[in-house]
């Protein structure tokens, strides 16, 4: 859905986000300071089964740009997380579709043994169903530590499929019926592109929910989450440290103040760690190789940190 000519947004002003401590104003930057890792999310890798209109990370059928983690890569920051004794407690997988990913069961099987919440983005399609012996395996053993969150554009079926293309409405609604008959604790994404108010998107996802037994209340944001668009392109205020006040918002409620993401870029050797899950291209945002590494102030220099997180008050986590 695109805007009229008379109502398109502003662009971006090329002089902002430039200089991470200097905003264009010549104001002081705001950072985000690591309070504790309480989230440590993995990127799986960008290749997904869909190519989405207003895909943030780009993911398609082609795009490799972030290769597939591997288990051993996977558990070697779990190891780091028991060896330091820091304070995480949920492990999120998203990508691309995870599971596209080989070791994507293996990596579930991992973190659900040690003892963490799990949250796998999923869009609930073939690749989730080819796994679905292994999910269940999972869900009696794990039972509600392990949840996945489908994402369902709008919940009309034309809308969603002119974000994720045509005929995939059916396989999605065919992955959330599974879940919801096997007891799995489910979760929905949904997006605000269509210039519809919240409390109207609200009412028309409980109508989904509830032609299909989905036992979720849509007025509850931890069961439906509205994420606010992104997109660089597009004017948005630099967030200084004065703005904390004016806009009584807390930097520790941002969600790097408590969460990194795990890529690893193609052709690199390792993977490395990044402030969050709305920046993995950014090397202004790659933090370290290690979890000690990243637990560094990040400077909230890209548009994204104002839209997404400090304005729009949301975050990937669960």
């Amino acid at each position: 859905m695109t805007a009229s000519p008379a109502f398109a947004p502003k662009p971006l002003d090329p002089a902002k986000f430039r200089d991470p401590r200097i905003t264009a104003k010549g104001e002081t930057r705001a950072t985000v300071a690591l309070t504790g890792l309480r989230t440590l999310w993995f990127n799986t890798g960008t290749l997904c089964n869909l190519t989405c209109g207003h895909c943030y990370i780009e993911s398609s059928p082609t795009n490799d740009r972030l290769e597939y983690l591997t288990a051993a890569e996977v558990r070697a920051y779990l190891d780091e997380i028991a060896r330091d004794r820091l304070p995480t407690e949920e492990i999120g997988f998203t990508g691309g579709e995870p599971f596209m990913n080989p070791d994507m069961v293996a990596m579930l099987e991992d973190a659900l043994s040690r003892g963490f919440r799990v949250l796998v983005l999923t869009n609930a399609m073939k690749p989730m169903m080819k796994r679905r012996d292994a999910l269940l395996d999972l869900h009696r053993r794990y039972g509600s530590r392990l949840t996945l969150r489908v994402s369902v554009d709008h919940y009309a079926e034309a809308l969603h499929q002119m974000e994720r293309g045509q005929r995939s409405w059916k396989p999605m609604m065919a992955g959330i019926d599974f879940l919801v008959e096997h007891g799995f604790t489910l979760r929905v994404a949904g997006r605000t592109v269509w210039k519809e108010d919240e409390a109207s998107l609200r009412q028309g996802y409980q109508r989904l929910f509830a032609e299909h037994g989905v036992r979720l209340d849509a007025a509850d944001p931890s069961h439906l989450v509205l994420f606010p668009e992104m997109d660089a392109g597009v004017d948005v205020p630099e967030i200084t440290t004065a703005c904390w006040g004016i806009l009584k918002k807390s930097p520790d409620a941002m969600m790097c103040a408590s969460s990194r993401m795990v890529v690893k870029r193609k052709g690199a050797d390792r993977p490395a760690v990044v402030a969050c899950t709305l920046l993995p291209y950014d090397d202004q945002f790659e933090l370290g190789a290690t979890l000690a590494e990243a637990a560094r102030d990040v400077s909230l220099n890209h548009p994204h940190c104002a839209k997404f997180c400090v304005l729009g008050g949301a975050s990937c986590s669960a």
